[in-house]
């Protein structure tokens, strides 16, 4: 019989993998805690027209890269491909927005069916925020330093902010009817995913990955050109703010988002360490989504980053695994059980350890003990337990700390927590 395998495009997280994990999201949570973001948990499963109306039919996403199946009530259901729509639905189903301005942030798997590599799985993680109810160039400023700011924590080098503006739905409307005329003129020139967008969604023509269409666009009009005065002195104004916030950038103007209810700012942040896959962080306003999936006219905008990307970004700079305060040795019967009974009260006493129920020699076991990475070894035998003692060894030195004494008594729990805290 063949051994079971995850399936393509999805992996295992293994403990010393998880950890790091663990620790990456914690400082998330810690930040957008003292942004004034509060988490939201939304679920995987979705109904399947909230993504072809919140995404869009004509998109790839929707239109090749979904899970979607029938259930057994022949209900087209979906696997969340994307974290925003999912947020915009349980804010209108439980009437938050009736509740002032919503400041959300979320983490979780997403799903969708692309061809696997370095940074990017059919599983892949992500961390958002979502902000509704603001509309300023200010809170755009303010959403991208959230952002910038957490992955400059995690003293991450090499990244680039790549804003644009999307103007109003006028601005577009009139750009976008320059544009087609423009490509339509060279429409040979143009390879077949482009050409297929030109009907569907020309904007996105602009973010083309093709060198070819790339050296074309060049000479293409620009949006810029196409803006009212109200959305150039926006733009200009969120220019200034990151300048005053210190934040570098540069203005991208093939950044775009191809749906309508897209508005001003787009931003990405990029890595130049990632190669092909080099955004960590996209975002932008989208201040029709929340009318356009039945709610009231909102602003909003968000943001989402890759933790697989960033996974990889960080690399080795944080630690795989947070090695215990203490590692527990013990051999004998009575000792298994008296080892078992004060390691149960030091974890209850916020200590982290370790108990080794390998039953092997005090020897093999001081060796485990050593690798762990624990400061302290406490050490029981059937002798310990008939004097009613433990044996405190220190296994890391730490700079002014007093030499521990070498036995205490395993039920004089004070005694041991002050040796132990030293």
């Amino acid at each position: 019989m063949s051994q079971l395998k995850s399936l393509r495009g999805t992996f295992d997280l293994l403990p010393h993998q998880a950890s790091r994990w663990q620790m990456v999201e914690s400082l998330a949570r810690d930040h957008l805690r003292r942004s004034g973001f509060v988490e939201i948990r939304t679920p995987l499963l979705e109904p399947t027209d909230l993504f072809r109306r919140g995404i869009g039919e004509e998109t790839d996403v929707v239109g090749k890269e979904m899970y979607t199946f029938l259930d057994r009530g022949d209900r087209s259901c979906t696997l969340r491909p994307e974290g925003t729509a999912s947020v915009v639905r349980a804010v209108l189903q439980h009437g938050l927005l009736n509740q002032g301005t919503q400041r959300l942030w979320y983490c979780g798997p997403m799903f969708r069916y692309e061809r696997p590599q370095a940074g990017r799985q059919r599983q892949f993680h992500q961390i958002g925020a979502e902000c509704f109810g603001l509309d300023s160039a200010r809170s755009d400023a303010e959403t991208i330093s959230i952002a910038w700011n957490f992955l400059y924590s995690l003293g991450l080098k090499n990244l680039v902010l790549e804003i644009n503006t999307l103007g109003s739905l006028d601005d577009r409307a009139r750009y976008k009817s320059a544009l087609v005329s423009w490509l339509e003129s060279h429409y040979e020139q143009l390879d077949d995913d482009s050409k297929k967008r030109l009907k569907t969604n020309p904007l996105r023509i602009l973010d083309s990955k093709n060198s070819a269409v790339k050296e074309i666009l060049l000479n293409a009009p620009t949006l810029s050109d196409y803006l009212c005065i109200e959305s150039t002195d926006r733009f200009n104004a969120l220019k200034l703010i990151l300048k005053a916030l210190n934040i570098p950038f540069k203005v991208n103007p093939c950044l775009v988002r191809g749906l309508d209810y897209y508005s001003h700012t787009a931003f990405e942040i990029i890595s130049n360490d990632l190669g092909a896959q080099a955004t960590v962080c996209g975002g932008g306003r989208y201040d029709g989504l929340v009318e356009q999936l039945g709610g009231p006219k909102t602003p909003a905008i968000g943001w989402a980053i890759g933790l697989e990307r960033l996974l990889i970004l960080i690399g080795d700079s944080l630690p795989s695994v947070t090695p215990p305060d203490i590692y527990f040795v013990n051999r004998g019967e009575k000792a298994e059980i008296e080892a078992l009974v004060l390691v149960n009260r030091l974890r209850n006493a916020n200590f982290a350890v370790e108990l080794d129920s390998s039953g092997a020699s005090f020897g093999k076991q001081f060796r485990r003990a050593d690798r762990s990475g624990a400061i302290w070894a406490l050490v029981m035998g059937d002798e310990e337990v008939v004097r009613g003692e433990v044996q405190i060894k220190r296994l890391r030195s730490l700079e002014n700390c007093n030499t521990p004494e070498l036995s205490c008594s395993s039920t004089d729990l004070d005694r041991l927590l002050t040796i132990l805290s030293n």
